[in-house]
This record gives structure tokens, C-alpha cells and sequence, in this order.
């Protein structure tokens, strides 16, 4: 007749559970991708950004508005540094052609900044692809402030 002692069982199930749950503890949550844009009816290139951010697992909520001065003035845009559309997600501005990777650094890296800007609309930015395949350098600013002080972010091209 064999015994078997059930005690060591019990001792590797409660060290696994204990790790696992110590790791999960450890690990941070993603950021939420709601994601809520503004933009006029008449721009085409907004809907291929949105397309990209939803590609990218953003979750876009679409307003569309007859003037975004409005918007952007609430968001601490200036008109320097303004694009077509603006979108806000996670207490952040992202105003304009701005790619989903750097918005996805901002959520995870949360600078004391009102958000992100593409300047203008550049050829090859998420959304103004070009048929030919062209880009222009460009830079994502961090917008530190509603003076209008930036800093480069990232950059592209």
C-alpha cells in the first residue's frame, strides 16, 4: 500500500498562483484607445488618418464640425501649429496627420504636455499618402503649452 502525500502538490500550486499573481501586479495596463476626432465634412485625408489610428487599434469616435477654431482654441492649439483635423484621447490633444505609434508613446510615456501636432498636412504623414509613394521629412511636436512651445517628439520621412 502506497501513501502519497498530497503537501508538496498544494506547495507548487501556491507558489505558481503566487507568481502569477505577483506578475500580474507588475504589469500596467494599456492605455484606453478611445479616441474622439474632429473634423470638417469636406476632408478626405482625415478619414485615411482615422483609418490608420483604427487600424492600429485606436477606437475613433468621429464629430464632424463646420469650424475647428473653436476646438483647437479649447485645446490649446495655436493656428501656427494646426492641421485638419484634432483629435483628444487621454487628456491629450493629437492635432493632425500625427502617427499612431507616437500617440501610443505619448499614452505610455505621459509628458506634462497638452499633446501631440503634425504641422500642415505632410506628404506621406498617416492619411496623405501620396500614389507615387513620396514623403516629406516632417516632425511630431510635443506641445508643452497654449504659448505654443514644442519640442520635437519624433521623427519621420
Amino acid at each position: 500500500m502506497s501513501s502519497s502525500n498530497p503537501a508538496p502538490d498544494r506547495r507548487r500550486l501556491l507558489l505558481a498562483a503566487s507568481a502569477l499573481l505577483l506578475t500580474a501586479g507588475c504589469a500596467q495596463a494599456a492605455p484606453p484607445l478611445d479616441l474622439v476626432v474632429y473634423k470638417t465634412p469636406y476632408c478626405g485625408c482625415c478619414k485615411g488618418w482615422i483609418s490608420h489610428m483604427a487600424k492600429a487599434g485606436f477606437k475613433p469616435t468621429v464629430h464632424e464640425v463646420e469650424d475647428l477654431a473653436p476646438i483647437r482654441d479649447k485645446q490649446g492649439v495655436p493656428f501656427e501649429l494646426s492641421s485638419c483635423h484634432t483629435g483628444v484621447i487621454g487628456g491629450y490633444v493629437v492635432e493632425g496627420h500625427v502617427p499612431p505609434a507616437d500617440v501610443l508613446r505619448l499614452l505610455k510615456e505621459r509628458p506634462k504636455a497638452l499633446g501631440l501636432t503634425v504641422p500642415g498636412m505632410p506628404i506621406g504623414s498617416p492619411g496623405m499618402e501620396s500614389p507615387d509613394g513620396r514623403t516629406e521629412v516632417y516632425a511630431t511636436l510635443l506641445l508643452l503649452d497654449r504659448s505654443g512651445k514644442t519640442r520635437v517628439f519624433a521623427r519621420h520621412g
